[in-house]
């Protein structure tokens, strides 16, 4: 039951695919569906999971920015600005980048990024257990 409610979130939130294509737009929200369903099915409080689903909403509605200001709209400099005032880490891509492959690197490099995160996080509760 969780899981419904986590994902009427994803999908009442128009913000998210707003100019993507249709290609790019299904690859953001399979990402959004599947973090939101990992949380139902890992067993995280409501609160916490809508809080999380909120965070990432918001992040996939800057992905999306990104993406079409890069892309569709061709302007590049904007959306450099964008990337520096959102605090988007990721590399920007070459001059020319397919939305739909420069949405998978995204979201690829974003994984990568919530890996890391919780290895560093399990490792300091490990540590600080063992001293």
């Amino acid at each position: 039951m969780l899981a419904k409610r986590l994902l009427s979130q994803v999908f009442a939130d128009d913000a998210i695919t707003r100019g993507l294509g249709d290609v790019e737009a299904r690859v953001l929200v399979e990402w959004l569906v599947e973090r939101a369903e990992s949380l139902a099915a890992a067993g995280v409080q409501e609160d916490m999971a809508r809080s999380e689903v909120a965070r990432l909403r918001r992040r996939a509605r800057s992905i999306s920015r990104f993406v079409t200001l890069w892309c569709h709209s061709g302007e590049r400099g904007a959306a450099g600005q964008f990337a520096a005032a959102e605090r988007l880490n990721w590399p920007l891509p070459d001059d020319t980048a397919d939305p739909c492959d420069l949405m998978q690197i995204i979201l690829d490099w974003e994984e990568q990024q919530r890996r890391q995160f919780s290895r560093i996080a399990t490792n300091a509760i490990y540590s600080s257990g063992q001293k």
